[in-house]
């Protein structure tokens, strides 16, 4: 039996072993090929879906995709990997209980993903919160309708005004869509708070670059730019977070203010997992992977072992850029070429290169609001959202899946949206622990 194991069960290594598991179905069920897949997680988080989750347009389970019932014909491992060792074709998984275990394997689909590129910016440890995982956009929900409470019931002005300011650092599709979904998510709910007006709210996106969204183009980029501060959103180009201790904000240009809300959407870097493998890697820590998505040394390429995805650094054959960018439209395309080649090399065919003809970008500014430039076609405001909408609703996979998203969206027609924050989901233990301990929910010993 030859054994395909998968490091990582994100936009890559969902789709290899979907691909996988339904081209190589009768290879699976004799027994001569088995797809394995380890990941700490049971489920697959489709990012995308992350701002909309934040902003209640749907549910946070339908974001995410169950790794055993989507992938029934391939083995789960619920673990992550410490070490690969290609020399022996080994892997070292760390169980989510219990001592470390080695698995061997014929063919390696190195794609543990990304993680977030911070900086030593003095609190941002501390006081931040990033937005890759679907509990960190419940997290940053939930936090922010608590900060609208806050504000409500106090008399202390710093207090309020702190507690309605929310900075996003990084202009990119997961900064701006998750400012502009939240910002319209607060614009509806504080209609419920007669102590407060919309006026009081204050929302900043602070970019490094120039431009916001490059991916959608320069017109596109100018446009969304111009529609968030018509709203009254505070867009600060070529400017850097320099500090952020206790909530103090202090950006480049000299702006300072306080602050209770920090989201850390400034780019990403490969997964350190890489650095405990034996694996060639290019100067930011990416997989140096060849067009055929087979990862390769000075010496040529390493038998049976493959990469995709953020964590690795493919050519661009396209033209477009020297190498593909981590994004999800990469990702998703390359997971397809990357399980057919394992499949030709499998039955002794060659290999094909990745090939990708850049289709464009969506971005969704909220609620019936959005950029777009899809083969060369621009498009604004409802138009553009739609089309946000539809290609996602495409690309989720899962018949069901898509279904209950759907119900979401239509339920969100006629009903008003869910803002009941339940922050309590994110320390569930501690009244009982108070109560347990002999306290009180006040601190008084009881």
């Amino acid at each position: 039996m030859k054994r395909i194991l998968i490091v990582g069960a994100g936009h890559v290594g969902f789709y290899v072993a979907d691909r996988l598991s339904h081209k190589l179905r009768g290879d699976i069920r004799r027994g001569d090929v088995e797809v394995m897949v380890v990941d700490p997680q049971q489920h697959m988080t489709y990012q995308p879906f992350l701002p909309e989750a934040a902003a209640g347009h749907i549910s946070p389970r339908h974001g995410v995709i169950p790794l055993r019932r989507a992938l029934k014909r391939c083995r789960i491992v619920a673990g992550a990997v410490t070490r690969i060792t290609h020399a022996d074709k080994t892997v070292t998984v760390q169980p989510i209980v219990g001592p470390p275990r080695d698995i061997t394997y014929d063919h390696i689909v190195v794609a543990p993903g990304s993680v977030s590129r911070t900086l030593p910016i003095p609190g941002l440890a501390e006081c931040a919160v990033g937005f890759k995982t679907m509990g960190e956009a419940i997290f940053l929900r939930n936090h922010v309708l608590q900060r609208l409470d806050v504000a409500a019931a106090t008399t202390d002005e710093e207090v309020r005004r702190k507690a309605l300011s929310f900075v996003f650092i990084g202009g990119g599709f997961a900064g701006v869509e998750a400012m502009a979904e939240l910002e319209d998510m607060c614009r509806d709910v504080i209609e419920d708070y007669e102590e407060l007006s919309p006026d009081q709210l204050r929302w900043t996106l602070v970019e490094a670059s120039q431009k916001i969204l490059p991916e959608v183009g320069p017109e596109m980029g100018v446009y969304a730019v111009e529609r968030l501060i018509k709203r009254g959103l505070d867009i600060r180009l070529n400017t850097l977070l320099k500090s952020c201790v206790d909530g103090h904000i202090v950006l480049s240009d000299g702006e300072e203010f306080d602050a209770d809300t920090i989201v850390w959407t400034a780019g990403v870097k490969p997964h350190p997992m890489l650095t405990a493998t034996d694996l060639p890697l290019g100067p930011k820590g990416h997989l140096l992977c060849d067009p055929t998505l087979r990862v390769h040394d000075d010496n040529g390429i390493l038998q049976g072992a493959w990469g995709a995805g953020d964590s690795a650094q493919v050519p661009d054959l396209s033209g477009f850029t020297e190498y593909c960018a981590p994004n999800a439209q990469h990702a998703v395309r390359q997971a397809a070429t990357l399980a057919d080649n394992i499949r030709a090399e499998l039955y002794g065919r060659e290999p094909k290169q990745y090939k990708h003809k850049y289709v464009g970008s969506v971005a969704s500014l909220g609620l019936h609001k959005g950029v777009a430039h899809v083969y060369g076609i621009k498009g604004k405001g409802l138009f553009a959202w739609f089309m946000h909408r539809s290609y996602h609703l495409l690309r989720v996979p899962g018949l069901g899946r898509k279904t209950r998203v759907v119900a979401d969206w239509t339920l969100a027609l006629f009903t008003k949206r869910e803002t009941v924050q339940l922050g309590e989901l994110h320390d569930p233990r501690k009244p009982f622990e108070e109560i347990a301990s002999g306290k009180s929910l006040d601190g008084d010993v009881g």
